[in-house]
């Protein structure tokens, strides 16, 4: 990655910040109360709630991830491209469940909260990396911090 610095390092930061509490919250809500996703989507109350649940830890764990790109943005674009797929993928998979009737239309207020806010913050990051070269495969891999 080239040495230059980062454009918008700030307003990267805020937004992973925003991100990472964002799907923290709404991660360990779903966990801890499967049923609200469902009522939210206009679903019936499932006859497995550990599913959403699960889908629950997993959107938290994103959240861990999303203040470690706020941490070190320069270091962040293979874990914001990976989220902002899942955000694109995410709001498909609704599209092509409602649309052969399998889901109702209310479903989408989810991704509405969840995945379409961060497009537009997730590409201007992933584009101000690029501006400074990083590309996947050249992504520094990933080092915890030393102690003192």
């Amino acid at each position: 990655m080239s040495s230059m610095a980062l454009p918008r390092r700030r307003q990267h930061q805020v937004v992973f910040v925003a991100a990472g509490v964002w799907n923290l919250a709404w991660g360990v809500r779903t966990a801890l109360r499967p049923e609200t996703f469902y009522r939210t989507a206009g679903l019936p109350a499932p006859a497995r709630p550990e599913v959403a649940a699960c889908l629950g830890m997993v959107i938290a764990l994103y959240g861990v991830l999303y203040l470690d790109v706020a941490r070190r943005p320069e270091h962040g674009g293979l874990v914001a491209a990976v989220g902002l797929a899942g955000k694109v993928l995410g709001p498909a998979g609704l599209a092509l469940a409602v649309g052969q009737g399998r889901w109702p239309a209310r479903a989408f207020l989810v991704t509405a909260g969840n995945d379409l806010p961060w497009w537009w913050p997730f590409t201007r990051y992933l584009r101000d990396l690029s501006a400074i070269g990083f590309t996947p495969a050249n992504s520094p891999p990933h080092r915890p911090p030393t102690s003192p």
